[in-house]
Formats: structure tokens, sequence, C-alpha cells
């Protein structure tokens, strides 16, 4: 039998109520998970879903030894994401944009702007879809053919978001229009036209993103910059 509801409880956003974005239910991820037979859900608490979903999980994990022991884990699901670098093997160069970015900010960095790749969220896209369309909206660039490099977790200990990584050519006729971001979603981002043994240089100095480490070191090692013996 199941409890009757209890009238005089106000709902929760996201839980049996919608949020902001019209989301109910954000309380059952999780509960179903079964890949791993060593971790078991015992509970999923939401903490926040003001625009991406916080939440306070409680499982049982099978330690190597066989004892069970509770663990509480918090993590932020912001949705997965995109990022490309865009490269010129003709002129030896790569595209990057630059923009303020508050977490970096608040964490110590001197003014908060950054030097990255072009990225976003997928959305409601497949991840070629949505990288393309960032792209367009952050570089101006409508890009071409598209080559995927590798995917991976950046934070893994507490973000859940999976990041794909692509590459792909520009050049003067895939230019369309300034770029520059959606003033409307709060964007207002410079391009860099950078050489990409500069880049590499100024990787740690003030090139400290981590997707835009990553996908330089790529193109030096194994991507359109390699050297070739």
């Amino acid at each position: 039998m199941t409890n009757p509801i209890d009238q005089t409880r106000p709902g929760q956003p996201g839980v049996d109520i919608p949020d902001a974005r019209g989301r109910t239910g954000l309380d059952q991820t999780g509960r179903d998970l079964s890949g791993n037979p060593r971790v078991r859900v015992k509970d999923v608490r939401l903490l926040s879903s003001n625009w991406h979903v916080f939440r306070a999980n409680t499982l049982e994990y099978q330690r190597a030894d066989g004892v069970w022991e509770t663990q509480h884990r918090e993590t932020y699901d912001r949705g997965n994401g995109a990022t490309i670098l865009l490269y010129s093997i003709e002129k030896r160069t790569v595209l990057l944009t630059r923009q303020f970015r508050y977490p970096a900010y608040v964490n110590g960095h001197p003014d908060g702007t950054l030097i990255e790749t072009a990225a976003g969220l997928l959305d409601d896209d497949d991840p070629l879809t949505a990288i393309r369309r960032e792209a367009r909206e952050e570089t101006g660039h409508e890009i071409g053919d598209v080559v995927a490099v590798f995917e991976a977790y950046m934070s893994p200990g507490s973000v859940t978001e999976k990041l794909f990584f692509f590459a792909a050519p520009y050049s003067p006729d895939t230019r369309l229009d300034a770029g520059g971001g959606l003033a409307d979603e709060g964007e207002e981002i410079e391009l860099l036209e950078i050489d990409i043994d500069e880049a590499l240089g100024r990787i740690g100095v003030d090139i400290i993103d981590a997707k835009t480490i990553m996908l330089l070191q790529w193109a030096a090692l194994s991507g359109p910059f390699r050297r070739v013996p």
C-alpha cells in the first residue's frame, strides 16, 4: 500500500513540482544504477536545481576486503559539453577565445579572464551538432570536416560532465561573421589567433584551462602539428 500524499507539505521544485526549467523527478537519477555490483545507491536528495542540478547521494560501496561501507557523495550535474580546436596547417596557427570566468576569478585568478578553445554545453543536441553551433557562435566560423579526438571526464570527483573533444581546420573562407558569443547569455568573447609553438609555450603561463591544454598537446603529439620523423 502506498503512502497517501501529504497535502500540507509544500512541493519541492525539481522533485514533485516543476523547477524553473520545467523539470521534475530530479531526485530519481542514479537510483536504478546496476552496472557495478559493488555499488548500491541508497538515497538521492536534490539540493538545488536553480539551473544545473546539485544532489546529495548516499551509497553503499563494497571494499576489496568484502566489507560494505556507507559513503556520501555530492554531485553537480551541468550536462555534458563539447570543445573544439580550430587550426590552420598553412599558417601554423590555432584559433582560441578569451573571456571572463567568474569561478576562476573567485578562486584566485588575477582578473578571471581565461584563454580557451571554443566550447559549450550540448543542451539537447548531439556532440557534433553542439560543437558546430558553439564554434559559429564564439568564433564566427562555419566549420567543415570535424575530427572527433577523444572524450574525458574533467572533474569526476564531483562534476558529472563528460566533455567531447573535437578539432577542425579553419580559414578565411570558413568565417561568416565576427563571432564573439551571445550577448543575451552574458558572453563577450575575444578571438585570438596564435602560432602553435607560441601557444604550446604559453601552457602554464596564461593558457591554464584544462581542455585547451589537452587539445594543444594532442595537436602537437598526434594531431595536425605532429612532427613526422
